[in-house]
């Protein structure tokens, strides 16, 4: 019984996370609903949307008119509203980086093989001064 349970609770928990994935790949900007002519125009966009919609057969399916509805919507946002632009992330990581990269990949197999105490103070100089250079590179 419990099993079951957790089961179905993990199946929503993913398709909510599924969900949420699908929605993000289309973001309306929402921020221009605060604009007052904005606003009007989709909020007449969308009454015309809905009076289109009562003129149907009302013995379709109740799926079927949800899914009128929701893309009279998007359709409506889409026009009015605009995508929302997502930033894009610069590649911050280049030759250099990985130079970097190689650099504390060769002290740390040296001080595996003699692990003193100079070699660790080596590879700790070494860990830091590539941090210190990774997190220069992401903020630039």
């Amino acid at each position: 019984m419990l099993n079951s349970f957790t089961a179905k609770i993990r199946e929503r928990i993913a398709v909510g996370k599924l969900a949420a994935h699908m929605f993000d790949k289309q973001r309306f900007n929402l921020r221009k609903l605060n604009e007052p002519e904005v606003r009007e125009h989709y909020q007449i966009e969308i009454t015309i949307s809905f009076a289109a919609l009562e003129n149907l057969n009302e013995d379709e399916d109740v799926n079927r008119t949800w899914e009128n509805i929701k893309e009279n919507i998007k359709t409506s946002a889409k026009e009015i509203l605009d995508l929302h632009e997502l930033n894009q992330n610069k590649p911050w990581f280049d030759e250099e980086c990985l130079g970097f990269l190689d650099q504390s990949k060769r002290v740390k197999v040296m001080w595996i093989q003699d692990p003193s105490q100079s070699n660790v103070d080596i590879m700790n100089n070494v860990r830091r001064e590539v941090n210190r250079h990774f997190r220069d590179k992401k903020k630039a």
